[in-house]
């Protein structure tokens, strides 16, 4: 399908390249990142986002750094360089696990593998940059098998935010299944939520779906309880951006709501989490950060005119934390998670 020409981040002919997803559904432009702070820049301002796609963009950035590191200095001076740029890099956003994940898995190859020159280590990061990419497109296939088999032909199936191929290397986390069902002529229907404020359902998958050719509809997230109601969504799938021991998962803001009103319509809802998102050091979700934002975002970013009076207080956070209570299924490259969490995530670990 077309849509799968579309990665958000490339690394083609010596350039680093970055889909930015802020230009969409209105332009599909793709930048070029120089330096740690393009980088940097890219991640906060959310012309790259999603959990996986994250990971991968810190992952090249980090290696774009330190390309041009002079020979001469040497490799204590290079190793210096190269935890201060993770350390700068990992700053960016502090939700999304595999940001960090991404940046110390770099860092840590070079300490464990101990390269013998520069050169050698800038070669080893390129290497596992590349592999960190192959590794999330395997995954999300795998995610769409398991998830395919929770999932029956003709189902409704309402998503929040944007989980699909633009937010990993390819396929999707919670996308996955519907792309590979189209294949296979499930025929589903999609709701998409909008995902205020920051549209990622409005401009991002109900963009990469109808690319796709994949029946889709879009509504506003307070419209979720209607369709529920009226028996049209059977399913419901969304991706994460860190999920505790415990199985609470951090997603974009409104996933916890959509989760609860599933659960009150007697409605399945399936959270798609990569093994590389799953951060059992955190107990629960009260221990995750949420990320805070401007709150310009909410009433200025996609109008003309500011739709709110000026100087008006505003509480914009960027992720909530969906209980595991609500959560029917975790589905991972691994397989199928499901309660109780705690026992059964370290299990799928191990």
């Amino acid at each position: 399908m077309k849509v799968f020409d579309i990665a958000p981040v490339k690394y083609l002919d010596g350039k680093m390249l970055v889909l930015d997803q802020t230009r969409l559904p209105g332009e599909e432009v793709y930048i070029e990142m120089q330096s740690k702070e393009d980088v940097f820049e890219a991640i906060y301002k959310l012309r790259v986002r999603g959990a996986p796609a994250i990971g991968v963009a810190a992952a090249y950035g980090l290696y774009v750094e330190m390309r041009d590191f002079p020979e001469e200095k040497g490799l204590a001076a290079f190793m210096q360089a190269l935890k201060k740029a993770k350390d700068y890099l990992i700053s960016a956003r502090p939700t999304a696990v595999n940001l960090a994940w991404a940046l110390n898995r770099m860092c840590g190859v070079l300490e464990a593998e101990k390269p013998q020159s520069v050169e050698a280590a800038k070669q080893r990061l390129f290497i596992e940059a590349e592999s960190i990419r192959s590794e999330d497109e395997a995954a999300c296939y795998a995610m769409g098998e398991y998830g395919l088999s929770l999932l029956r032909p003709g189902m409704g199936i309402l998503t929040h935010c944007n989980a699909g191929t633009i937010a990993t290397a390819k396929y999707g986390t919670c996308l996955a299944p519907i792309y590979l069902g189209a294949e296979r002529g499930f025929d589903f229907h999609v709701f998409a939520d909008e995902t205020r404020p920051l549209l990622q359902g409005a401009r991002l998958t109900s963009w990469e779906l109808s690319k796709a050719g994949i029946d889709v509809t879009l509504i506003c997230d307070n419209m979720a309880a209607t369709v529920m109601k009226k028996g049209w969504v059977d399913a419901v799938v969304t991706g994460c951006d860190r999920m505790a021991a415990n199985g609470d998962g951090a997603n974009k803001i409104g996933t916890s709501g959509v989760a609860i009103l599933a659960k009150e319509y007697g409605i399945p809802f399936y959270m798609y989490v990569p093994t590389s998102t799953i951060d059992l050091n955190t107990a629960s979700g009260e221990a995750i950060e949420i990320e805070e934002r401007d709150g310009e975002e909410i009433y200025k970013m996609w109008y003309e005119k500011p739709m709110a009076p000026e100087g008006i207080k505003t509480y914009n956070p960027a992720f909530d934390v969906t209980e595991a209570k609500y959560i029917t299924a975790v589905i991972t490259e691994k397989g199928i998670v499901r309660p109780p969490y705690r026992e059964n995530l370290e299990k799928l670990l191990k």
